[in-house]
């Protein structure tokens, strides 16, 4: 092997252990994780919140937070999303973990390799009775970005509040 093929054996080598430390103390650090969350009670059924929910043609129409969002809601699906928070517009392709009808959908997203900025995101529908749900949008973030990302996710935050109240008053219309 010639002496620049050693070198850049050698450098992929330490790219890799310095990744490795990385996933390391993302995991295991309170500092590298957040969670976020916000409630709303909606007066509809989990049937009536759950077609809202899943009825991504027409989040342009109501949805402040998720301005377009194309795909299959199927665990291992992947979605496409244009999403606001504060004055940040971006575009994910998380990948469908959980699709509960009327209960539960949830998806991973992440910016680029995992441990950088990954966010487990479920929006969850708890019936209090027949015609009336609690419905819960959470997140959990982790990775090496999150201490340096305070604003993104004050404003995250304000953004589960708007859709929540936007999705309250789509699913409230028909009843």
């Amino acid at each position: 092997m010639s002496k620049s093929t050693i070198k850049l054996i050698i450098r992929m080598l330490f790219f890799l252990l310095v990744l490795h430390v990385v996933r390391l103390v993302s995991v295991n650090t309170s500092v590298t994780h957040k969670d976020i969350q916000a409630e709303a009670v909606i007066n509809a059924s989990a049937s009536r919140v759950w077609q809202v929910l899943l009825d991504f043609k027409a989040y342009p129409q109501w949805n402040p937070s998720i301005q377009n969002m194309t795909g299959t809601p199927s665990p291992g699906e992947k979605l496409t999303a244009k999403m606001r928070a504060g004055n940040l517009i971006m575009t994910l392709h998380p990948t469908v973990l959980i699709a509960r009808p009327e209960r539960q959908l949830c998806w991973l997203g992440r910016l680029f390799i995992p441990w950088i900025f990954d966010g487990e995101h479920s929006f969850i529908i708890e019936p209090l009775n027949e015609n009336q749900v609690r419905f819960i949008q959470h997140e959990e973030f982790n990775g090496i970005l999150i201490p340096f990302s305070t604003k993104l996710l004050k404003d995250t935050k304000s953004s589960f509040n708007e859709m929540n109240r936007a999705l309250k008053e789509r699913a409230e219309q028909a009843n």
